[in-house]
């Protein structure tokens, strides 16, 4: 029987790179930071959706963005999961939160359900990279319930961090939690200006009290005059 002899240094590189291989690699998720779950099964209805992600954010792939604009894949981590799927629930679960509210629902509704505003978003953009900050670039409109535009936003966010991955999707985590505070922001202005409208429209159409007829105007009438005198006779 042949029996062959690896060299030490080769056989030393080839065990160390089975073990890398087989390393574990780490997953992460955006963090919706201290959202709590919603308890208001009375408050405004809204209609998240339809939103839109860039092509190259739906991977597992975490990429990451180098000085000359480029992408590349890390090595040292991944999404755990479709990273357009978990932006559509981080943002869900923090607006929910945010305006303490029951009745939210991703896009498309289910029959029956008649939300009081409707909030479309585009995402163009959310990265970041070993020295390049976490971006994102996005656009938002806030439709009322009979279609009409009441609000909406071009964006831009930032936001620095340490370099880490885990310090990058942390980062990343913060800009979406900074774009659900403004559309948070926008849905109860909304919410506020159409209680408004609505008062002032019911507050017109209500029957106005009739007024009382003038009296008509009192005319003097003739008393007697009654002379107390006496008369005296000598």
């Amino acid at each position: 029987m042949n029996v062959v002899r690896l060299p030490l240094g080769l056989l030393l590189a080839t065990v160390l790179s089975a073990c890398v291989s087989n390393a574990p690699v780490p997953l992460y998720q955006l963090d919706a930071g201290p959202a709590h779950a919603p308890v208001n099964e009375e408050g405004i209805a809204v209609l998240l959706g339809p939103i839109s992600i860039a092509d190259y954010l739906q991977r597992e792939a975490l990429l990451q963005r180098q000085e000359d604009g480029s992408l590349t894949t890390a090595t040292g981590g991944r999404w755990a999961g479709s990273l357009a799927a978990d932006i559509d629930q981080q943002l869900l679960r923090q607006l929910a939160a945010q305006l303490d509210t029951q009745r939210l629902v991703l896009a498309p509704a289910a029959p029956g359900f008649v939300p009081q505003v409707q909030i479309k978003l585009a995402i163009s953009r959310l990265d970041s990279g070993p020295s390049r900050p976490a971006v994102l670039e996005a656009q938002w409109s806030l439709l009322s319930k009979d279609g009409k535009l009441l609000n909406g936003r071009l964006i831009r966010l930032e936001e620095p961090h340490q370099g880490g991955l885990a310090d990058q999707v942390q980062a990343q985590s913060r800009v979406m939690q900074k774009l659900v505070t403004q559309l948070a922001s926008a849905v109860r202005s909304a919410d506020k200006a159409e209680s408004v409208a609505q008062a002032d429209a019911a507050r017109k159409k209500a029957p106005a009290t009739p007024a009382k007829p003038e009296a008509p105007p009192r005319m003097p009438v003739a008393e007697p005059i009654r002379i107390d005198a006496e008369v005296f006779r000598f």
